[in-house]
């Protein structure tokens, strides 16, 4: 259910500057994305996993900080990563 260390490698590639580059919020949001998609399914199939439940609400909220961080430093990056992860705004 968690996010294999070669998606984590491929999610860097994409989005950070570098293959080092793991720190970037950009990385981090798309990071994010993957596990809250992964969770998601998980719930679908398991209604009754409050505790399942409880973490993709943090995981909504960490990422939405990050992207409110994003959209303050600039707009046209805050547009690139969710037009690349197709999340609404």
């Amino acid at each position: 259910m968690s996010v294999t260390k070669e998606r984590v490698e491929e999610l860097v590639k994409e989005f950070g500057g570098d293959d080092k580059d793991t720190g970037s919020p950009e990385v981090q949001i798309a990071i994010i994305t993957n596990k809250i998609r992964n969770i998601t399914e998980h719930l679908k199939a398991h209604k009754k996993d409050n505790s399942g439940r409880r973490g993709l609400i943090l995981l909504v909220s960490q990422r939405r900080k990050l992207l409110n961080y994003v959209k303050k430093s600039g707009v046209g990056r805050y547009m690139t990563i969710i037009e690349k992860l197709n999340i609404r705004k």
